[in-house]
């Protein structure tokens, strides 16, 4: 995710850890690096706290969360597995009939907090679907860590140490914000927190406030959830009513050789109007035509020729502004149509 590596998060399970007790109650301290050192980090991290405006109280109910360095975290970080999938694999993975069902019997039961959230921040549902069940699983499946620890152990171990220290100050400013206690924090272990996996950073620029209680609780208020992927998503530039894509059918070019007129990525695919990629032999799989035959869109193959095929449009891009990766943005649209259309 923006925040961490999404294809490998998928492979294990999407980050949807599930054990019961917090890990900072298991906190130890690193391997090779003394305890007085770390302590030296926690002081000069409370004074940067309280010159950054942080509450003296919360500085003091943070840092005691975080005595010592988790090594689940640390091993979690060092050992991220380093094979990729195909886009077959991963489809196979996450779009399953299970989450699908799921999802379509929780967008029944969310449908009249969602919906109204989504037009006020200038959204569709099937993207706040999507998102809200690869994140979080329909909100099961937050994160076991405590984000407070976490975020001050990959900052005290160095490698991309300014980065969590800045999103560690970051969570304690959303601490004094009062949404949300510190125990209660929760997050993966690289500090993406709540049921939308915002890093402290993406929650306080797009954090919101769906229940009207002058709080965004992204962790337990389902209307805070669905306000706040609206608003990160409307912000980043959804057109509403427009589609984020569709699979289509592409030739095979230079006389009948195995090779496509598609691009297996989306990050330098060519945009071109949907009359232009029809005039080459693209075909939309649905019997009704294209989705957005006006507009103008990118064809990706992901796992090139002889594999599924996806027009994509501007709102395919907006996804990928949450999450860059195009196998991220495909399953999130086709999950979301699926559930919510």
């Amino acid at each position: 995710m923006k925040r961490r590596n999404f294809l490998v998060a998928a492979a294990s399970g999407l980050a949807m850890t599930g054990l019961p007790r917090p890990a900072w109650a298991a906190g130890r301290a690193v391997a090779g690096r003394s305890s007085a050192s770390y302590a030296m980090f926690l002081s000069g991290l409370r004074q940067q706290a309280l010159t950054a405006g942080v509450p003296s109280s919360i500085v003091e109910q943070s840092l005691a969360l975080a005595q010592a360095p988790n090594q689940d975290v640390l091993r979690l970080d060092r050992h991220q597995p380093e094979f990729t999938l195909t886009w077959a694999q991963y489809r196979a993975r996450v779009i399953s009939s299970a989450r699908e069902g799921k999802g379509q019997q929780a967008y029944q039961r969310v449908r009249g907090t969602l919906s109204p959230l989504g037009v006020r921040f200038g959204c569709d549902d099937n993207a706040i679907m999507g998102i809200w069940g690869l994140e979080s699983g329909f909100g099961e499946h937050q994160g076991r860590f405590n984000v407070i620890e976490a975020l001050a152990t990959l900052a005290f171990d160095g490698r991309r140490a300014a980065f969590f220290r800045s999103e560690l100050i970051k969570a304690m400013q959303i601490l004094a914000q009062g949404a949300i206690s510190p125990a209660n924090m929760l997050g993966s272990y690289a500090g993406a927190m709540g049921q939308p996996q915002f890093m402290p950073s993406a929650y306080l620029r797009f954090a919101a406030d769906g229940d009207g209680d002058g709080k965004c609780n992204i962790w337990s208020s389902e209307a805070d959830v669905f306000a706040s992927i609206a608003n990160y998503l409307g912000r980043s530039g959804w057109q509403r009513g427009e589609p984020w894509g569709e699979e289509v059918a592409v030739p095979l070019g230079n006389n009948g050789k195995f090779t496509s007129i598609a691009a297996t990525s989306s990050k330098h695919a060519p945009v071109h109007p949907v009359s232009t990629w029809q005039a080459l032999g693209v075909k939309p799989i649905q019997s009704s035509g294209f989705q957005a035959p006006q507009a103008s869109g990118s064809l990706i193959q992901p796992d090139g020729p002889g594999g599924q095929a996806f027009l994509v449009y501007h709102n395919f891009r907006v996804i990928r502004a949450y999450n860059p990766s195009d196998y991220y943005a495909l399953a999130v649209g086709i999950l979301g149509d699926r559930m919510a259309r």
